[in-house]
């Protein structure tokens, strides 16, 4: 299996060709160019570059760097421990520079051994159309709830300029644009944004595409910000259990957390090396700690279950990943 012989062993292995070893750092990133189109002026305009650390080895992020000041980056997690997750932020600043601009982020690590990521932003900055705020934040929504939120689009220049239609790729954001105002090629929209009350928990990072009868430049994105939140949540949302040798075993802790009281009636796993203790959990309250204990087997590799919590009142909590790396004995 290519895990036993870890990150150390492929470096050994491509050591000969510069050029080859430096494909480990790139194989972690899932995309490493990044289009923004053509977005309006003061618009927020963000894009996240996940990558991921396949290896045994801890990764570290020493820092990111870019070409251009109309793109600023931040590498949300420095340190990645074996099959986390993280990413690079990219920030495209609207608010300061215009016309088509572009940027190399030249991500730098040092551990466990140097390397260096390019990754690549473009964008077409808009003079004449203005969005207030630069994105529509409907906030933290309770789920069930609906909301609805407002942002004011503005454009200077053709007499006849016009939103002719919006559209959505999440079903459950619908948006209408209002004409507020037109006089001497100035036109104003109220961009009028909902979210209906079927939307499922988690994060909402999606964009609206407004259509206008702009034929150099017909479509111009809007971000859509906010939380679903659930009436139970589980902490950590997925549970790395770590790498370990056979037949060793490990004990983590969920964190299972309700906006109301409530009783945790049964912690579920299709893998009987996962066990939960639920001898202190009879008492129905807001905060539940849930011990979770792995054994691992004979067999090496990764293991990847899901762990399904039920609980009283028909609340419903999220499902979430438990997974371990278990060692080659040799």
């Amino acid at each position: 299996m290519a895990r036993k012989i870890g990150l150390f062993g492929i470096i050994l292995l491509l050591s000969a060709s510069s050029g080859l070893a430096q494909q480990w750092a790139d194989k972690m990133f899932k995309a490493n160019e990044h289009d923004f189109g053509s977005v309006a002026r003061g618009a927020k305009a963000e894009y996240r570059f996940v990558f991921d650390n396949p290896y045994v080895e801890d990764i570290h992020i020493a820092g990111v760097s870019s070409s251009c000041g109309c793109t600023t980056p931040r590498v949300e997690k420095d340190t990645l421990k074996t099959y986390e997750k993280g990413a690079i932020l990219a920030h495209f600043n609207t608010d300061s520079f215009y016309g088509q601009r572009g940027a190399t982020l030249t991500v730098t690590i040092d551990r466990p051994f140097y390397a260096e990521v390019q990754l690549h932003v473009s964008g077409y900055i808009r003079t004449d159309v203005v969005i207030e705020p630069g994105s529509v934040q409907v906030g933290s929504i309770d789920q069930g709830n609906a909301a609805e939120q407002d942002v004011t689009v503005s454009y200077a220049g053709r007499e006849d300029w016009q939103i002719l239609d919006v559209k959505s790729a999440n079903p459950h954001i619908t948006a209408k644009a209002v004409e507020s105002n037109r006089a001497d090629g100035q036109v104003t929209y109220v961009l009028k944004v909902h979210v209906d009350p079927t939307a499922p928990a988690g994060y909402l990072n999606d964009h609206l595409m407004l259509v206008t009868n702009d034929a150099t430049s017909q479509q111009i994105p809007v971000l859509v910000e906010g939380r679903v939140t659930p009436g139970i949540t589980v902490s950590p949302a997925s549970l790395f259990m770590g790498v370990v040798q056979p037949g060793q075993i490990v004990t983590k802790q969920l964190v299972v957390k309700g906006k109301k009281s409530f009783r945790v009636l049964e912690v579920v796993c299709d893998d009987k090396s996962f066990k939960f203790d639920m001898s202190k959990e009879t008492d129905a309250k807001q905060l539940h700690l849930i011990p979770v204990t792995f054994t691992a087997g004979a067999d090496a590799g990764k293991v990847v279950k899901r762990i399904k919590i039920k609980t009283d009142q028909g609340i419903i909590a999220p499902e979430l990943a438990a997974s371990a790396v278990v060692a080659s004995a040799h």
